[in-house]
C-alpha cells in the first residue's frame, strides 16, 4: 500500500554533468526536495502519514520529520522546523496496517541510537515472534508497528556485519510476509539499501544521481531510465552505482527499461481533480490500449507472449482472476470472450481463489487483471495457478511490475499513471485489452473469419471517439448528481454485459460519497431486491441497446416500468434514439450506439461522473478517498 522513494546524489548544479574529479557528494537541499516530490506523486498509495529521513557527511544522527495526516501537515512540519543539507534521503507516505495512523506510527523509524533510518511497504507477519527475541536482547521500542521490528533487526546485523547492504540480506531473511525495506545509515551518507519481497520497488537511473520508488512515478521527472528489480533482491545505490544482490549476497541483475510517460501525465493539467483528469483521459487511454496490435499483414499481435500457440489453441477454461472494479473488467471480459471464442470462463476473486481448491491444469489459461501489477491477492493467485500447471497471462498497466514478470504472456494496457484512487481509465482500458485478448483467441482458435475480426476490430477502434462524446455530454450527469448530494441509498440494475456496468457504478459511489449503493442483476429483481424500492428511491438503469439479442432490452423496460410503479426514481442510461424507455426514465442519460458488447466502455462513463460530482459537492476529496490506497499490496 504505502509509497516510498529513496534517493542519493553528488550534489551537482542543475544541469552540470559529471567531471573526473567529481568523486564525493555534497550536501544539499536536493535530496529533501526529491524525497517530497516523489511522496507528492507516490501519495495515492497511502495518505494516513508521511515522513522523510536525510543523511550527509559528518552528521551523528539521522535527520527526520514526520507527521500523521497527509504530505501537507510533513511539509508544515519542515518548514517550521528546517532540515540541514543532505547527500541522501529516503521518504514514506503511509497507509495503515499495524498501529494507527499517528505521528509514533510513522514512517521513517529509527534505531542503533538515532544512527539509522528504516521505511517499509508491506506486512511483517512475524514481527511479534521477531519483537520479543530483540526486546530479551535489550531493544527498546516506541511505535506499535512491524516497522520498528525490522529497524531494530537491521541494526543488530549492521552492529554484527559492519555493512548495510550484507546486514539488509540478513534481515530479509529472517522476515515473513510482503516487505519492500529502504535503510540509510549515517556511517554510509551517499548510500541507500532496499530490499524486496512480494513488494514493489523500482530504481531510477541519473547522472550523478540515483532513485529508488514504489513505482517511476516517485522520480519521473528526473529519469525515464530506469531498472526494474526481481523477488527477493537487495539493491544498494550511491550517487554513481548500482549493485544488486539477492538475499543470499549472490550477485544479481535487473531489467532495465525506460519509462514511455512524462511528470506531465502525473499531473492535474488544469482539472479539479486527478479523477477528472483521469476521466477526461479515458478516449486516448482506451487508444493507447489499442496501438501496436497488428502486425504487417493485419493480424492480431500480443505485447509479450511466452505461451506457445499450441497451448492456446488447447485451452479448454479460462479462468479472470482480480479484485474490485479490475473483476468487473473481468465480467465484462466474460461475456466477450465466450461470445467470440466459444471457450468457458468464470471470473474468480483472487482473494478467494486459492482458498477453495479450484480446478486448474495445463489447458487452464488464467488472466491476471491488475492496473498497478502488484496486488498483493492477485499475485498469490498467479502463484497458485502456475504451480497447478495453468499458464497464466497478465493485463497490467504498469511496466516493470510483479504479476507480468511472473506471467507466461502480459497485455499492457499502456493507460499511462493513475494517481486517483478510484479507478476509470484504467478500468476502460483493462476492458479493452480483454477485448483484444478474446479476438486475439478467436483468430488463433479459428472461431471468426478474418473479415468478422476486422470488422470488431474497427468497431473498437471507434469507440475512443464515442467515449469523448459521452463525455461531452456530462453536463446534465453533473448537474443531476449535484441535486441529489443528499441521496444515502442509490440501486443500480443491469443485465447482461450491462451487470457488471451496475456493480462498478455501485462500487465508485461506495468509495467517493460513503453512502450505500447495491448493483443488481436486474433479473434478480422479483427475487428479492424490488422490496428495497419505496418513493424516491433513485435507481440507476443501464439500457442493452434495443438492437441486441435475445429481447433483453424489453426485459429491462419492464423492470423500469415495475420499479417507477412503486415509486423509484428512474435514472436511466440508454442509447441515442431509444424512443420505447424515454416513456419510462425520469432522467435519461445518452450514450452513442455501440456493439452490445462493447456498450460498458459507454454506459459506465456517466456513472463515473455522476459518483464523482456527488462526492464534491458533499465536500469530499474524491482522489483520496477515505480508508483506501491504490494498489493493495498486502493480504
Amino acid at each position: 500500500m504505502c509509497g516510498i522513494v529513496g534517493y542519493t546524489g553528488l550534489g551537482l548544479a542543475e544541469g552540470a554533468s559529471i567531471s573526473g574529479d567529481t568523486t564525493s557528494p555534497s550536501p544539499s537541499g536536493r535530496p529533501l526536495e526529491v524525497a517530497l516530490e516523489g511522496l507528492r506523486r507516490l501519495e495515492y498509495r497511502g495518505y494516513d502519514s508521511a515522513g522523510v529521513a536525510l543523511v550527509g557527511p559528518g552528521q551523528p544522527r539521522v535527520r527526520s520529520a514526520k507527521k500523521s495526516g497527509k504530505l501537507n501537515n510533513l511539509v508544515a512540519e519542515i518548514e517550521a522546523q528546517p532540515l540541514p543539507a543532505a547527500t541522501a534521503a529516503i521518504g514514506h507516505t503511509r497507509w495503515a496496517t499495524h498501529g494507527g495512523p499517528t505521528d509514533v506510527n510513522a514512517h521513517p523509524h529509527l534505531a542503533d541510537d538515532g544512527r539509522l533510518a528504516v521505511i517499509h511497504n508491506g506486512i511483517v507477519e512475524n514481527f511479534a515472534a521477531l519483537r520479543a527475541e530483540l526486546h530479551a536482547e535489550g531493544a527498546v521500542f516506541v511505535s506499535e508497528t512491524d516497522t520498528e521490528v525490522a529497524a531494530q533487526l537491521l541494526a543488530r546485523e549492521y552492529r554484527r556485519t559492519g555493512d548495510l547492504t550484507a546486514a539488509m540480506a540478513a534481515t530479509a531473511r529472517r522476515l515473513e510476509g510482503t516487505f519492500t525495506l529502504l535503510a540509510v545509515h549515517v556511517d554510509a551518507p551517499d548510500t541507500v539499501v532496499g530490499a524486496r519481497h512480494d513488494s514493489p520497488l523500482v530504481v531510477g537511473l541519473g547522472e550523478g544521481e540515483n532513485f529508488l520508488g514504489s513505482d517511476v512515478a516517485a522520480f519521473v521527472s528526473h529519469t525515464k531510465e530506469a531498472l526494474e528489480l526481481g523477488q527477493d533482491q537487495v539493491v544498494t545505490i550511491t550517487p554513481t552505482t548500482v549493485a544488486v544482490s539477492d538475499f543470499d549476497d549472490a550477485p544479481a541483475e535487473g531489467k532495465r527499461f525506460t519509462v514511455d510517460w512524462d511528470a506531465a501525465a502525473a499531473e492535474k493539467g488544469g482539472f479539479a481533480s486527478f479523477m477528472d483528469k483521469e476521466i477526461h483521459d479515458q478516449p486516448q487511454a482506451v487508444t493507447d490500449t489499442l496501438l501496436g496490435r497488428s502486425d504487417a499483414q493485419g493480424r492480431l499481435v500480443l505485447d509479450d507472449l511466452r505461451i506457445d500457440e499450441s497451448v492456446l489453441r488447447a485451452v479448454d477454461k479460462i479462468i479472470v482472476i482480480a479484485c474490485g472494479t479490475a473483476a468487473y473488467a473481468g465480467h465484462v471480459a466474460k461475456y466477450a470472450i465466450e461470445h467470440w471464442c466459444r471457450i468457458p470462463v468464470e471470473v474468480e476473486l483472487a482473494h478467494e481463489f486459492r482458498y477453495r481448491d479450484p480446478i486448474v491444469n495445463e489447458k487452464t489459461l488464467v488472466v491476471a487483471i491488475s492496473q498497478s501489477g502488484e496486488t498483493m491477492d492477485t499475485l498469490m493467485a498467479v502463484r497458485h495457478a502456475r504451480e497447478q500447471g495453468a499458464k497464466v497471462l497478465s493485463i497490467v498497466n504498469t511496466n516493470g511490475s510483479t504479476i507480468p514478470r511472473e506471467s507466461d504472456a502480459v497485455l499492457y494496457t499502456h493507460a499511462g499513471p493513475e494517481i486517483a484512487v478510484a479507478s476509470t481509465k484504467a478500468f476502460l482500458s483493462q476492458i479493452t485489452a480483454a477485448y483484444v485478448l478474446g479476438l486475439y483467441l478467436a483468430q488463433l482458435r479459428g472461431n471468426k473469419y478474418a473479415d468478422e475480426i476486422t470488422a470488431l476490430l474497427d468497431e473498437l477502434r471507434d469507440m475512443p471517439r464515442k467515449v469523448q462524446t459521452v463525455i461531452e455530454r456530462s453536463e446534465y450527469v453533473r448537474a443531476t448528481a449535484r441535486s441529489m448530494k443528499d441521496a444515502d441509498k442509490v440501486l443500480f440494475l443491469g443485465r447482461h454485459v450491462g451487470f457488471p456496468v451496475a456493480l462498478e457504478g455501485a462500487l465508485k459511489l461506495k468509495e467517493l460519497a460513503y453512502i450505500h449503493a447495491e448493483g443488481f442483476a436486474a433479473g434478480e429483481l422479483k427475487h428479492g431486491p424490488i422490496a428495497l424500492i419505496d418513493a424516491g428511491q433513485p435507481v440507476f438503469v443501464v439500457v442493452p441497446s434495443p438492437r441486441g439479442r435475445d429481447q433483453l432490452h424489453a426485459k429491462v423496460t419492464s423492470n423500469i416500468q415495475e420499479i417507477r410503479a412503486r415509486g423509484a426514481r428512474t435514472l436511466v442510461i440508454a442509447e441515442d434514439g431509444d424512443d420505447e424507455v424515454r416513456r419510462y426514465a425520469d432522467e435519461i442519460f445518452w450514450i452513442p450506439k455501440a456493439p452490445s458488447l462493447m456498450q460498458p466502455l459507454l454506459a459506465v462513463v456517466p456513472l463515473q461522473i455522476f459518483a464523482m460530482e456527488l462526492a464534491t459537492a458533499k465536500g469530499l476529496d474524491v482522489d483520496q478517498p477515505r480508508n483506501l490506497a491504490k494498489s493493495v499490496t498486502v493480504e
